[in-house]
């Protein structure tokens, strides 16, 4: 709605979505202390308590996956007994595990390290100034498992002529060269690191993938980090909440940017789009690192100066730009929440976005949103509230509950199913309801967790309507990390866990895991047609219910303080409400309506079909945000329904 300054930042981090680098140092471990560890895991998890058969044969999977993540080393006959392991395979698997014995990821290790070998002689055939036909990084990283050495060898000419295809891009020889001795040197790198120097070194790294395999196949949040890993985790990984808001993908010939988080430093420059593909910072080429190593030359001092050379498709042809940098921390109140006032008849719609649930020593999201709606309120005839949700990945639950309270009085907000099957009831036990009003809550599919659960407990309650794309994440989890944040330097060298603990709940009795929160009016936006969200993970874990809390029996509070409770509770209780949703077919249809008679709305729906994405820049549309244009639509409808009951 506001222009914003034309200004990138970058902080010390990026938002990056990758898998940890494989060239670490693996834990001083043994096969005893690989079960020991796996057994704390288990211990710890929501779900899966025992090293099963189905937990078997994922790992199995997932093992092989890490060792060759983009299928360019095995063949698919040297793994099919593993890729379709037989029940009696599986069984054996247990039972060699309780006794503390790896045979079978032991043989595939085995394997492999004969498939770098190979994998060696076939890169000695692949030529330079390759052509290939059809050229998609997409399809590569799709592609089956080949069937023989010689379509092995043809998937390598498609990699290397992807890479030739950027390389061309760099304006000198030298950084031509360069580029593909980085390469190289990245895969040899990479290769002598799992062949090592002992046979000791291979057991480590084979029990650390299978203590990273076994932990991914729980569910897709749970992961295993070696003690260097542990560390990279809690400085970068953490801290990506306050990076450029943008997603990088390794695609071999480049880091392509996968998603830009509206509201972050880059969606407010916009002068990256999704599908830019990074291939040098400051005139380096990055092509054929990791993707940890590419965001550590990114990043840099504060105030210094980066430049990153991206290549974008212009109407079938690649162009290359270089885009000037500011590096900087972003500690800036917009990096956490905005809000203003439209005008609207006798008074204003008030608009907060907030774009995680956060708590410093100053200040936290309940504290910024209540003074902010304490000011539109104070200057202004405050007739409705749209709070925006959007990119709203989550944050601290405490704060999720105390913003709910912002909205309705007393009650229960949340509930949380820990490992042990115990559940605790998130209550809103104050009276600091600052806005009784007509609401929207907006969402789109990055919405999660924290988020989903804020946006349930309002609708549970009938105290606002969920309105933007179809669904939101469905993220209903909760993870806890081994290291406390506080002590990074106290790392176990036996390597660190980060754990799905526990599951959440709405007052209604509902969890946003794998469904996510359905929206009452559907608005679409910029990721309504992308395959986003928990259901899209591996092995997610599934979704289940409880029965509705609105009735709090305070069963879960110790006796000796339930009466005190109750009676903290008998006044000012919010009850539920279901007089928004007689308004939802009204709201719905000439939503519907206004949206086919929008001819920038119709295009930017058909953009999204043909998944030009990167092309929606607001600016190209003549509107600022379709998407919340509508949405303050819908509002004005609301509150002149509101009005007449």
């Amino acid at each position: 709605m506001r222009s914003k300054p034309l200004v990138l930042f970058i902080s010390l981090l990026l938002s990056i979505t990758c898998e940890i680098s494989a060239n670490v140092i693996p834990p001083d471990i043994t096969p005893k202390e690989a079960v020991f560890k796996a057994e704390e895991i288990f211990q710890a998890h929501i779900r899966y308590k025992k090293f099963s058969p189905e937990i078997a044969r994922r790992t199995l999977l997932n093992f092989i996956e890490e060792l060759d993540p983009l299928k360019t080393y095995f063949i698919s006959s040297e793994i099919t007994q593993f890729t379709d392991p037989s029940n009696e395979l599986l069984d054996k698997i247990a039972n060699d595990y309780q006794h503390s014995h790896f045979y079978s990821f032991e043989r595939i290790y085995k394997i492999f390290l004969q498939a770098i070998e190979r994998r060696n002689l076939l890169e000695s055939k692949v030529g330079a100034n390759i052509k290939a036909n059809d050229l998609d990084s997409k399809k590569i990283h799709d592609a089956p498992w080949a069937n023989n050495p010689e379509e092995l060898l043809e998937k390598l000419v498609m990699i290397k002529a992807l890479q030739e295809e950027a390389a061309d891009k760099l304006s000198t020889d030298e950084q031509y060269d360069l580029f593909f001795q980085r390469v190289a040197k990245r895969r040899l790198n990479h290769e002598k690191d799992f062949i090592g120097d002992s046979k000791r070194h291979q057991e480590k790294k084979m029990l650390t993938y299978f203590l990273k395999s076994l932990s991914a196949s729980l569910d897709t949040h749970t992961m295993y980090f070696t003690p260097s890993e542990a560390k990279h985790f809690l400085v970068q990984v953490q801290q990506r909440l306050f990076g450029i808001g943008a997603q990088l993908r390794d695609d071999l010939n480049g880091f392509t940017i996968v998603n830009i988080v509206e509201g972050g430093p880059a969606a407010l420059n916009g002068g990256l789009h999704i599908d830019d593909k990074i291939i040098a910072v400051n005139q380096e080429p990055i092509v054929g690192m990791d993707i940890i190593e590419a965001v550590d030359r990114i990043r840099g001092p504060q105030g210094s100066r980066v430049i990153l050379t991206i290549l974008r498709d212009v109407e079938g042809q690649n162009e290359k730009f270089d885009i000037e940098i500011v590096r900087d921390e972003v500690i800036l109140k917009e990096t956490r929440y905005n809000s203003y006032v439209e005008p609207f008849g006798n008074g204003v719609i008030g608009y907060i976005a907030l774009h995680s649930f956060y708590q410093d020593p100053n200040t936290s999201s309940t504290i910024d949103i209540k003074n902010a709606i304490t000011d539109m309120k104070k200057n202004h005839n405050l007739l409705g509230i749209i709070f925006d949700l959007r990119h709203n990945s989550g944050g601290l639950l405490p704060q999720a509950v105390q913003v709910t309270g912002l909205f309705i009085k007393k009650g229960v907000v949340a509930s949380i199913k820990d490992h042990s099957g115990r559940h605790q009831r998130l209550r809103n036990l104050t009276n600091n309801q600052i806005w009784d009003g007509p609401l929207i809550v907006l969402t789109n599919k990055s919405s999660a967790s924290a988020s989903e659960i804020v946006a349930l407990a309002l609708s549970d309650y009938g105290r606002a309507l969920i309105v933007g794309d179809e669904t939101t994440y469905g993220k209903g989890s909760y993870q806890t990390f081994t290291l406390e944040s506080a002590n990074p330097d106290r790392i176990n060298p036996k390597g660190e866990y980060k754990v799905t603990r526990g599951t959440y709940y709405t007052a209604g009795g509902g969890s946003p895991q794998l469904v996510g929160v359905k929206s009452d009016i559907e608005i679409p936006g910029i990721l309504s047609q992308m395959e986003v969200g928990e259901k899209h993970n591996k092995y997610p874990l599934s979704n289940d219910q409880i029965s509705p809390l609105f009735h709090d029996d305070l069963s879960d509070v110790h006796p000796l303080y339930r009466m005190r409770m109750r009676k903290l509770l008998s006044q000012e209780t919010e009850q539920r409400s279901t007089t928004l949703s007689l308004y939802i077919p009204t709201l719905t249809q000439n939503s519907q309506e206004r949206i086919k008679k929008n001819h920038n709305y119709q295009y930017f729906l058909n953009e999204l079909k043909n998944k030009n994405y990167y092309e929606l820049d607001h600016n190209s549309l003549g509107q600022n945000d379709l998407q919340l244009e509508e949405t303050f639509n819908a509002m004005k409808e609301l509150i002149l329904l509101t009005a007449k009951s």
